[in-house]
């Protein structure tokens, strides 16, 4: 009786049947490719010191065989440990309730995968955390770079991460901006721009609504307020100003303490404050835009989705997260000085809550107009 051999594996190098490919070495793909060692290890970890005809010929050998170079072995060669850290000052449940920090998470995400990088998320909320996580931020060896959201004027963790001479990129401007890499969005001018379109609107008494006031989008975001009012020969009324923590809540109870002041319209400082202001408003038995009209910030998916659309400045969340992670890399590769700054623009997105659709004619330059705002200008 004679039975059939059992199929073999073969490897497109010399060796032994049944070889798994992932015992392939630099040795035998540079063999395979023809040319030495070393200039398959510059290909592997993209060294642009090769000809794009040999890099083409690897990296078609490396496709076909399967081949994966050991990530321990390419990290001591490049003294790179490809990973970068994510470090948000909240705690677990803020980071998850509040959908702009999963969205910039999202984006610094899609970014790594496209870098072939690993994240690590640090979520700080308290004094535990920071003694917990700091030391291993700071380990040698532990990160190639950090993303750190801005904190407020006495954070300690983000004056060590400063200190040190980790590759760093702050997500917002910090307080201390000599010297220090960051990436932001035109807070003032966006601000200026939601508040001027009020303004033209015809509502006369605008009050806002801030997010804390020792966080730098909060100054910023009230100077592009303060502004606008400003050069429209406005005075304003401190009491229709209330401070946030940009929750949900601190909107419904900051709107709860504005109500007897009776305002028209409101800033909310961001998407989710003027969420609860708007259930405060609603609750008190006023009608959006009707009786009290509302600008937010952020234009989080949420803004488009209400049972009365939020007239809101557009962000880029996400695309913010993928530029951090690219701004970060060029500090990485070519060092962190002179210190970078990125601004990105916003945009003001017209819906129903800003009353556009109640004969009223919006005329802020740039603004994108959906919905049944649209038609009242049609």
């Amino acid at each position: 009786m004679t039975h059939e051999s059992a199929p073999k594996e073969y490897c497109l190098v010399s060796c032994k049947p049944n070889q798994n490919m992932n015992d392939l070495k630099l040795e035998d793909i540079a063999k395979l490719a023809g040319v030495s060692r070393s200039t398959v290890s510059r290909v592997v970890n993209a060294s642009p010191n090769v000809d794009a005809a040999t890099r083409k010929r690897v990296e078609k050998i490396i496709q076909t065989t399967g081949y994966h170079p050991n990530a321990a072995a390419r990290s001591l060669a490049s003294q790179r440990t490809n990973m970068i850290g994510l470090v948000i000052p909240r705690t677990t449940s803020a980071f998850f309730t509040d959908p702009y920090f999963p969205q910039l998470t999202q984006g610094v995400a899609f970014a790594c995968n496209n870098h072939h990088l690993t994240l690590s998320l640090f979520l700080v909320g308290n004094q535990e955390d920071e003694n917990e996580i700091t030391p291993r931020l700071l380990r040698r060896g532990m990160l190639d770079g950090i993303l750190v959201q801005s904190g407020t004027s006495d954070d300690m963790l983000f004056r060590r991460l400063i200190s040190s001479q980790i590759p760093l990129l702050v997500l917002g401007r910090p307080f201390d901006e000599k010297s220090v890499n960051y990436i932001d969005v035109d807070n003032i001018s966006a601000s200026k721009n939601a508040t001027f379109h009020l303004i033209r609107l015809g509502y006369q008494r605008i009050g806002m609504i801030t997010g804390t006031t020792h966080s730098t989008s909060t100054i910023d975001r009230r100077a592009g307020f303060v502004q606008a009012m400003a050069e429209a020969g406005r005075e304003i009324d401190p009491s229709l100003i209330a401070e946030g923590d940009f929750s949900e809540n601190s909107g419904y109870v900051a709107m709860k303490k504005l109500l007897p002041f009776k305002p028209d319209a409101i800033f909310a400082q961001s998407d989710v404050m003027a969420i609860g202001a708007m259930r405060a408003v609603q609750e008190a038995g006023l009608e959006i835009p009707k009786d009290v009209a509302f600008v937010g910030f952020d234009d989080l998916p949420v803004a488009s989705t209400l049972p009365i659309k939020l007239t809101t400045v557009h962000q880029p969340i996400t695309h913010f997260g993928i530029k951090a992670v690219d701004l970060l890399l060029d500090m990485i590769d070519k060092g962190s000085k002179p210190a970078r700054r990125m601004i990105l623009d916003t945009e003001l997105i017209i819906r129903d809550t800003c009353g556009a659709n109640l004969n009223r004619i919006p005329t802020v330059e740039g603004a994108t107009i959906e919905g049944s705002a649209l038609k009242a200008l049609v």
